[in-house]
């Protein structure tokens, strides 16, 4: 470990590297100098992210960006590149670490706890798209191809069940009914993007609460992080996927449905939040979908767990038997939870941004 934190212009000498944080795809440490200094180290999982030179372009592009605007490494994840100027260092047997600054005096939090806080993420998420507005999307990479490509994520679907390899199609036919039900709808913001009639944005993808640092003492957001899906994409799969997450009031996995329910005090304390945050940058047409984004991200989210079920559970990690299952059935219980409020989904969205 040594050997990469050399390769790297860090303030003093290390005095400790310890495994860091709850995420799962990459490693992540705490590197603690004497100086005293600290700083985030992660090796990449290059399992996932295959072109790592393009997913480390973007970050160094997107946080370049917007570090000019904000000259603050608490406001701003802020990349350390290698004492070569590299994005990244490679190790002799192939491996990649990155380094950055970090954010001190800060909280993230893995579950919704309070309205306030809710709406603090999503304050965050609408600065980071509106700070984005003016950065040419187009340059950027794709990090995980079609990865909200909702035409090509039931392509996939059909191919499993076509396939249906362990037989488990027959044990859920009201899933795959569901899907079904809704396939024509399920395109619709990515028919109105290759028409032109919503615009590419630079997009995070992965809009979760616990990828916002908020301030430890005010709760007030700082800055947006793990950068690694940063792409070209949908203002409304953002909004929506952060809805999909944070406004469900029961787990990804419960496996008693009566708990899932969608929270419309929720919904609305996150609209506002974002609406407030860059809701004069976004087009009619991207506010009117808005709440089509939370129901096609929580559908596709969905879509994908009882791809993988069927399949027999070769993507995401399973803990149980059925696993995937009770997870895509969570997501097209909080579907039909949004169908029922529908119309009020859309009154608040308007009201709130004044349109």
């Amino acid at each position: 470990m040594q050997a990469i934190i050399n390769a790297f212009p860090i303030e003093g000498n290390a005095v400790s590297c310890e495994r860091y944080g709850s995420g799962h795809i990459n490693e992540t440490y705490l590197l603690l100098t004497d100086a005293p200094h600290k700083y985030i180290l992660q090796k990449i999982n290059h399992n996932i992210f295959k072109d790592v030179d393009g997913l480390m372009a973007n970050v160094a592009a997107v946080t370049g960006y917007l570090f000019k605007q904000t000259p603050d490494s608490r406001r701003v994840l802020t990349l350390v590149k290698t004492k070569n100027g590299a994005n990244y260092y490679k190790t002799e047997n192939g491996e990649y670490f990155r380094l950055y600054e970090f954010v001190t005096d800060s909280l993230c939090m893995d579950r919704v706890e309070t309205a306030e806080d809710f709406y603090q993420s999503a304050v965050a998420f609408g600065q980071f798209q509106q700070q984005l507005t003016d950065f040419p999307a187009e340059t950027l990479n794709e990090t995980i191809p079609h990865f909200h490509d909702t035409i090509d994520r039931y392509r996939i679907f059909h191919e499993a069940l076509k396939a249906d390899p362990l037989g488990r199609a027959a044990g859920c036919q009201a899933e795959i009914e569901f899907v079904l039900a809704r396939e024509e709808e399920a395109g619709v913001m990515v028919r109105m993007m290759q028409e032109g009639k919503l615009p590419l944005r630079v997009t995070h993808n992965d809009t979760k609460l616990n990828n916002v640092m908020l301030d430890a003492k005010t709760r007030t957001p700082l800055c947006v992080i793990d950068l690694d899906t940063v792409m070209p994409g949908l203002a409304g799969n953002d909004f929506g996927d952060s809805i999909r997450f944070g406004a469900n009031t029961a787990a990804e996995d419960e496996q008693d449905l009566s708990k899932v329910q969608f929270s419309i005090p929720l919904f609305e304390a996150y609209a506002k939040g974002f609406l407030s945050a860059c809701g004069e940058v976004l087009t009619q047409a991207e506010i009117d979908t808005l709440p089509l984004g939370a129901k096609l991200m929580t559908l596709e989210c969905g879509v994908r767990f009882l791809t993988d079920h069927l399949m027999g559970d070769t993507y995401f990690r399973i803990h149980r038997e059925n696993h995937n299952l009770d997870r895509c059935r969570t997501q097209f219980k909080l579907v039909a939870e949004m169908e029922k409020v529908w119309d009020q989904m859309n009154d608040l969205i308007h009201q709130l941004a004044g349109r």
